[in-house]
């Protein structure tokens, strides 16, 4: 175990249920097995993080597994990035662990020892994530300011989730991977066309990190046929939500057949 204090960086010690630096910094377990390392004075809000709504139509949306096949496809890619049979992953905006509970098991299945961490600003998706998967560390964290000490971590993975550079050059260590998924050009196209007069196609050139040197590029890209429910809870776990009229969304719900395109890419970069 690696976390460290977020208030003076110093390595934290799990006595009992609590995690103690030598500051006399105290960080609580929850009785559902998570840990809260964010003070309050890194919170910009009361409670950061999507709101309810929005997390209940993640949950439900990602129970049907039209994400699956990015899921697998990021798992696989880990798996063949990874230098050795041990150490310490992070998925970064984990949410409620729908991704961070598979990776654990993926891994597992060869026998390797990984120990998968989720980090999430909102303390109610990371209780309800450590409640379902114990398997999994969770921690209620800035993914700005990470509670990991230097070089203990041998991968991060990032699906959709911002860090600063600086931060993952600090945590990862050498040799170390990182995993990113960004949308592809035409990820959720036909959502967006129904909010935007004028739908820009997403960026597809990589992100350009300092330190890392980037390994191997893929596209995935497939149509998903949802129901008019299945497309609306699709929309709400998404920021272009906000845009959304009653009217287009209860529309969009009487529909029979939504077919919308699921674009991806998925990248991998090693620490130099």
């Amino acid at each position: 175990m690696s976390y460290q204090c977020p208030l003076c960086q110093l390595p934290l010690s799990l006595e009992q249920r609590s995690y103690r630096c030598e500051n006399n910094h105290q960080f609580d377990m929850a009785k559902e097995g998570y840990v809260n390392l964010m003070p309050v004075q890194q919170k910009r809000s009361k409670d950061p993080g999507d709101n309810k709504e929005m997390m209940q139509a993640r949950r439900t949306f990602l129970a049907h597994d039209f994400y699956a096949p990015m899921r697998e496809h990021v798992a696989t890619a880990l798996k063949t990035a990874l230098n050795n049979d041990e150490g310490q992953i992070l998925d970064i905006g984990c949410g409620e662990g729908y991704y961070t509970h598979y990776f654990q098991q993926y891994l597992a299945q060869d026998g390797n020892n990984y120990q998968l961490f989720g980090l999430d600003i909102s303390k109610v998706a990371v209780r309800y994530g450590a409640k379902r998967y114990p398997d999994v560390n969770f921690c209620v964290a800035s993914s700005h300011k990470l509670p990991f000490a230097d070089s203990s971590l041998a991968a991060i993975i990032r699906i959709y989730a911002p860090c600063k550079h600086e931060e993952l050059n600090r945590c990862i260590e050498q040799g170390g991977v990182m995993l990113t998924v960004t949308p592809g050009s035409h990820h959720l196209y036909q959502l967006r066309e129904l909010i935007y007069q004028d739908v820009r196609l997403h960026d597809e050139i990589p992100e350009q990190i300092e330190g890392f040197e980037l390994m191997s590029e893929s596209k995935l890209d497939y149509i998903m046929k949802l129901t008019g429910q299945q497309a609306d809870d699709l929309l709400q776990m998404t920021p272009f939500a906000w845009k959304a009229s009653e009217s287009l969304r209860a529309e969009l719900k009487q529909q029979s057949q939504f077919d919308c395109r699921a674009d991806f890419m998925i990248r991998a970069y090693r620490k130099m």
